[in-house]
């Protein structure tokens, strides 16, 4: 049991340095920056969210699919579409690795190959979450006033699979990034007051 629990420790050392691992496209989109943490998360919640847009689908397994579609990159790195194009890493043994001894690691791994090599509806939404994570990004970037965001666009809605993922996308696009947070400007926003007061 001991051994089995330091092998677990390890593992949550190893999802500590998704943190530090930086998203290597916004190097050449020339603006924004996250690290694979940040990315898997909202990854993640977008996943949820195109699940329960699918009666059919099983949600918290497309959010799970979500949560780790990127773990091993703790051992390869980030590589971008133009790293791909001339450099490779070894996903499936890094993914090995990283599932080794581990109790769940099983579970984990066909998690893994199923979003590298599945078709299944599940993995059509995860993957389609990969796809609207970026987006979100991009429409960020574009609020800020990277005109190159929008040359990337339409690449990404491209590779979308499901119609849920295209419906979520054109919603996503016509958003602005900060429409969330300032809907509800008037008075508030010139008093800086909350329910309680100043």
């Amino acid at each position: 049991m001991g051994e089995q629990m330091d092998r677990v420790a390890d593992f949550f050392f190893e999802l500590g340095m998704l943190k530090r691992t930086p998203r290597t496209g916004f190097f050449f989109l020339g603006s924004g920056e996250e690290s694979v943490a940040e990315h898997s998360f909202r990854t993640a919640a977008i996943g949820y969210t195109l699940g329960k847009l699918c009666p059919e689908a099983d949600e918290r397994q497309v959010a799970l699919i979500c949560l780790f579609h990127d773990v091993a990159e703790a051992r390869t790195g980030d590589m971008n579409y133009v790293h791909k194009k001339y450099d490779t890493a070894d996903e499936p043994q890094a993914e090995a690795d990283l599932c080794a001894g581990l109790p769940f690691g099983p579970e984990i791994a066909d998690w893994l190959r199923d979003f590298r090599e599945g078709d299944a509806l599940e993995v059509r939404l995860a993957k389609d979450a990969d796809q609207l994570d970026l987006l979100c990004s991009l429409v960020t970037e574009r609020d800020r006033g990277n005109r190159q965001a929008d040359e990337w666009i339409p690449f990404l809605l491209e590779r979308l699979q499901t119609e849920q993922g295209k419906d979520l996308a054109r919603a996503i696009n016509s958003a602005t990034s900060e429409r969330w947070w300032f809907a509800n400007k008037g008075e508030y926003w010139v008093k800086a007051e909350g329910p309680g007061g100043p």
